[in-house]
């Protein structure tokens, strides 16, 4: 066995679990000068890992109290500017933070989570909200792309094959979102067939 660790505990000890979709962004410098990062639906912070070691000013939402305290736990373990008191219960549709106070907004396998369009609508306002000028949304959610035959129309909850029910989204929607938004993509609209059970989209926008 080699004396250095190995690939996947070195990776795993820098950035956690961290969402490889986000990891890409990333990679790609997207958050080089977005130092302040909301996490929504955040859960146990495993995707703020690697930015509160980095010295990001990180903030969190989930409805779980118990993620939350594991998540505030870490935290205060941690030398970073992001006190306990930044990671928060709560929902989604109402954040308690300012108009603009985020350089960026991370909704990594949350917003499927919504119980109906409605719901869906006021959750993005307050995402798109909270975000300031040239600020990022970085959002991972269930979609029906690649399954239309199997699953129907988007904008709505349903069952997925792999037996999990959803709200999903269809492209037409996410481009009519990023319209009414004022929002540029950043990327093209980008999914992920996990062999014909459910389809997760990446949908990343900039503020102007």
């Amino acid at each position: 066995m080699p004396d250095f660790p190995l690939p996947g505990a070195a990776l795993r000890e820098a950035f956690g679990d961290i969402d490889i979709y986000l990891f890409d962004q990333l990679l790609r410098g997207r958050f080089d000068r977005r130092t302040r990062v909301l996490d929504a639906g955040c859960g146990e912070g495993r995707n703020l890992v690697y930015l509160m070691k980095q010295g990001f000013t990180c903030f969190g939402i989930d409805q779980n109290p118990s993620a939350i305290a594991r998540l505030r736990g870490r935290a205060e373990a941690m030398t970073s500017p992001s006190p306990a008191q930044n990671f928060v219960v709560g929902d989604l549709a109402r954040l308690p933070w300012p108009d603009a106070s985020m350089d960026a907004v991370i909704a990594s396998a949350v917003l499927h989570f919504v119980a109906d369009e409605d719901q869906f609508g006021r959750s993005v306002d307050e995402l798109w909200r909270v975000l300031a000028p040239g600020g990022l949304l970085f959002a991972r959610l269930a979609s029906n792309i690649g399954l239309e035959h199997q699953i129907g129309t988007g904008g709505r909850r349903t069952r997925l094959p792999d037996g999990s029910e959803r709200f999903v989204v269809d492209e037409s929607m996410l481009l009519a979102w990023t319209r009414r938004l004022g929002g540029q993509l950043l990327d093209p609209i980008k999914t992920t067939n996990v062999q014909q059970l459910r389809c997760m989209t990446t949908w990343c926008l900039s503020k102007p």
